[in-house]
Formats: structure tokens, C-alpha cells, sequence
């Protein structure tokens, strides 16, 4: 409405008048945003508001008129923005926040990561001792099958020997020749401990 009061009249005085009321308009309405404080209500949020300003014009008329406006509105975390560095704005907003959570997205990935590593080391040492467990018990098997061949069935047979009457034979029992495939340790995990 000032502004528009400025470039209707004839008068260089009323004219510089209305101009002086426009930017002071401009002024009370960053100040009153400013008080609103919008960026608090939000840990997402950029600590800044835009007032939009619908034309060239009226922002570079208020300038004209009061030089230290947009300098005192960025102070007061307002950006002035008319239509064409509003598109820019949004731009490098949209921009930021992309890169906010591509960095956050990083961060998680990182985390999952070092997580994932940290139980596959336990499960690692799991299958380890369940590894040397099986060897153990192949080798307590394949003891035991020799003690029987040497100390068991010898005494067996003497029973047939003596004329015990067998329905079945003790077959044999053949050693377990199959070692466990141990868990090898990649060569990355050497270099890193």
C-alpha cells in the first residue's frame, strides 16, 4: 500500500514519505517474525525465515530508502527474498537438506556396518570353538574305537572261541578320517587387528 502510494503521486516529498513507510513495513514485519522465533520449534528447521517480498521492485525500493535493512534482517535470521532469489532459496534449502540426509544416512550405514562386523567377529569365535569341539570329539571317537578294537573285541572273541553262540557279529567300527574345516581369518582382519 506505500509502496503503491509512493509511485501513484507527484510529489517528491509525499513520494519519499510513502517510500520511508514502505521500508519501515518491511522493517516491523522481519522484526515480528524474527520475534516468533520459528526455527526454535523445530531441530529440522534452518535458524532463518524468508519474508517474501512479491516483486523486485518493492524490495529495491525499500533498500533504496533505508541501505542497512538488509543487512539489520539477516542479523535477525530474516532473509528479504523477492521471486527470483526465492527460487534460488529454495533451491540451496533443498540442497542442504538432501546433503543432511545423505550425511545422517552415512553416519547410520557406518554404524550398521561396525555393528554387523563386531557379531560377525562373535559368531566367528562361535564357530571356532564349536570347530575345535568336533575335532575333540572325532578324536576322542576314533580313541575309543581303537581302545575297543584292542582291548574289547579281543576279549569278545574269545567268548565265540568258548562256544558262545552269536546271533550277530560285531561288525567293526571304521575311525573318523574327516578333519573340521577351521575358520580362517581374512587377510583384512590382519591388518586391522
Amino acid at each position: 500500500d506505500a509502496y503503491l502510494s509512493a509511485i501513484q503521486t507527484t510529489d517528491d516529498d509525499i513520494r519519499k514519505k510513502e517510500l520511508k513507510r514502505h521500508a519501515q513495513i518491511i522493517r516491523k514485519r522481519a522484526k515480528e517474525l524474527s520475534a516468533k522465533n520459528y526455527w526454535a520449534e523445530s531441530s529440522q528447521s534452518p535458524e532463518f525465515v524468508v519474508l517474501f517480498i512479491p516483486g523486485e521492485h518493492f524490495l529495491s525500493a525499500a533498500l533504496e530508502i533505508d541501505p542497512s535493512l538488509l543487512e539489520d534482517t539477516i542479523k535477525a535470521n530474516i532473509i528479504l527474498a523477492s521471486p527470483t532469489n526465492f527460487i534460488a532459496l529454495l533451491r540451496a534449502v533443498s540442497y542442504g537438506w538432501k546433503q543432511q540426509a545423505l550425511a545422517e544416512n552415512a553416519i547410520e550405514i557406518r554404524e550398521l556396518g561396525e555393528t554387523l562386523y563386531k557379531r560377525l567377529s562373535v559368531f566367528s569365535g562361535h564357530l571356532s570353538k564349536l570347530g575345535s569341539s568336533l575335532n575333540s570329539s572325532v578324536d576322542n571317537f576314533n580313541k575309543t574305537v581303537g581302545s575297543f578294537e584292542r582291548q574289547v573285541m579281543p576279549s569278545g572273541k574269545r567268548f565265540l572261541d568258548m562256544g558262545i553262540r552269536a546271533k550277530e557279529e560285531i561288525s567293526p567300527l571304521p575311525p573318523i578320517d574327516r578333519s573340521i574345516r577351521s575358520v580362517k581369518k581374512d587377510e583384512t582382519d590382519n591388518e586391522h587387528g
